[in-house]
């Protein structure tokens, strides 16, 4: 799964690396993003692509509430097309959700009794500094008693690759730059989608220790991101 990730980059900045023009207000330099945050991702409307606000947690238009938002960060490559909580979206609006890496915990079980005797945070990020384009899905969502819109978002996940199957048994679905267009034009037929949910090769990607002071959301900054060797000891 894709639980939690950093996102520093300004909306001005993304706009500039993925072409598109910022509309949203957010200032960057997050560094242990969590569910039901507000993300930038990029979206496209009629050929105008954008850089917008969106809650983590997608919200079905057919919801009646937006409790279960938290549960819906992510959506499985496996099932998108058919799921009644992401079908549409996978049909209509899909974005990308940039990251500059994702954090993913590697557990240690107790031989007897199978339970997490030691859980180690890891950052994963692409070797050549850019930043990650996670595949992700959107929704506008009204609220039946105030009538406001909430626009939300979910990431994709598929089989891991051989360097994050070290750490986990899922992982986010990252584009490659040649497959941002065909991504987001909502003119791509469902068979050349399909094809872009797959795992990003392994040596892509770099993934290094983190200090567990990314375990605490309310914790921010830049050293969250620092491989775990520049830590001094008392942390």
């Amino acid at each position: 799964m894709c639980g939690r990730f950093a996102q520093p980059r300004s909306a001005e900045e993304l706009a500039r690396i993925f072409h598109a023009r910022s509309a949203a207000e957010i200032a960057g330099e997050r560094f242990n993003v969590a569910p039901t945050d507000e993300v930038a991702a990029v979206v496209e409307h009629h050929g105008e692509r954008t850089v917008d606000s969106f809650r983590w947690g997608l919200v079905p238009f057919f919801a009646t509430t937006s409790k279960d938002a938290a549960r819906m960060i992510n959506a499985r490559a496996e099932t998108v097309e058919t799921s009644p909580a992401f079908r549409s979206s996978f049909a209509r609006h899909r974005c990308i959700v940039p990251a500059d890496a994702f954090y993913e915990w590697r557990r240690e079980r107790g031989p007897a009794s199978g339970r997490v005797v030691r859980s180690e945070p890891f950052a994963v990020r692409r070797s050549d500094g850019e930043p990650l384009a996670l595949a992700g899905l959107w929704s506008s969502w009204r609220d039946p008693d105030t009538a406001t819109r909430l626009y939300t978002c979910s990431i994709l996940t598929t089989d891991p690759n051989e360097l994050v199957a070290r750490l986990h048994d899922r992982m986010p679905v990252v584009l490659d730059p040649t497959d941002w267009d065909a991504w987001l034009s909502e003119t791509t037929p469902p068979t050349e989608l399909r094809s872009l949910l797959r795992p990003a090769p392994a040596g892509s990607l770099d993934a290094y220790a983190v200090s567990t002071a990314v375990n605490n959301v309310r914790n921010e900054g830049p050293e969250l991101l620092a491989p775990l060797s520049r830590w001094s000891d008392g942390v």
